[in-house]
């Protein structure tokens, strides 16, 4: 009897999605995925209750479009949850894949890893979205910054998800889980881009205010020495990358800039919240 040749078996990966009024970019966030080389997809789009008409847009691409709230981390939790993959992929709604990014992680993956790193970059248009560009582009290969996107699925239970107590910081916090349970976390060459949009400095600063607002149980857990608070400031990427810096002097003046009134921001957003749990037990 001749002996029939195996079958390749190939793992499912579900792409997970969490949206809040994504209209200007969801639809070619979708296109990038649909035009993935790997055979063996499943789109997820977890979306917080837009009014955008972004649900509309992504069921044009995928029958898995669900509500939830409040922020991405419940979001991105219950898109696992409804996925049926061996590997989990969370992008956002503003990011773009190049065809073979899917391809590339699970070839990847297969090399002995848990979970992968997919590099980004910016695009966008205007002067602040050029500055915004050139600081993504320090990060490019640093671990303290760059965060897992890629994941085996049942690494990504056995660590416990992620965390839904963190809306600042739960990307970089479930890198960490990952890594201090002994998995091993690989990263691709393909970059993924990140639209920044016509980006403005005052925009940038509201978000950067927000989340500043909700960093406290990310700093809490994370930042236990001073050197963690230098380091967390003063990123080594910038010294790293003096050279792309000075290259480029126009852009990296505004980009000092920017990171300036960043910190200002957040020093503002985090001592609201300090003040914010100091009344709640004063109150108490």
């Amino acid at each position: 009897m001749t002996k029939q040749p195996s079958k390749k078996i190939i793992p499912l990966v579900s792409v997970v999605i969490p949206t809040r009024n994504s209209i200007r970019t969801i639809e070619a966030c979708l296109k990038s995925i649909k035009k993935q080389t790997y055979p063996k997809l499943e789109i997820i789009v977890v979306d917080n209750f837009s009014s955008d008409g972004t649900p509309e847009a992504a069921q044009k691409f995928t029958n898995k479009v669900f509500q939830k709230g409040h922020e991405r981390s419940a979001q991105r939790n219950f898109g696992v949850e409804k996925s049926s993959g061996k590997f989990v992929v969370w992008i956002d709604s503003d990011n773009i894949l190049h065809p073979r990014i899917i391809e590339e992680c699970v070839r990847t993956i297969n090399k002995g890893y848990q979970a992968l790193i997919i590099p980004e970059i910016s695009i966008g248009e205007g002067y602040w979205a050029k500055c915004k560009i050139l600081e993504k582009r320090c990060y490019l290969g640093d671990n303290r910054i760059e965060a897992i996107r890629f994941i085996e699925k049942s690494i990504y239970n056995k660590v416990g998800r992620l965390s839904e107590e963190l809306i600042s910081g739960e990307d970089w916090d479930i890198t960490t889980r990952v890594r201090e349970n002994g998995y091993r976390v690989g990263r691709i060459k393909t970059l993924m881009l990140h639209d920044e949009g016509r980006l403005t400095l005052i925009n940038n600063l509201r978000k950067k205010y927000y989340y500043s607002t909700k960093s406290l149980p990310y700093v809490s857990r994370h930042i236990r020495s001073t050197q963690d608070v230098i380091l967390f400031i003063f990123r080594p990427a910038f010294f790293r990358n003096w050279r792309m810096l000075i290259a480029d002097p126009i852009h990296t003046v505004g980009f000092l800039f920017m990171k300036f009134c960043e910190f200002g921001v957040g020093l503002v957003g985090f001592g609201m919240a300090k003040f914010k749990l100091f009344g709640v037990y004063e109150n108490k």
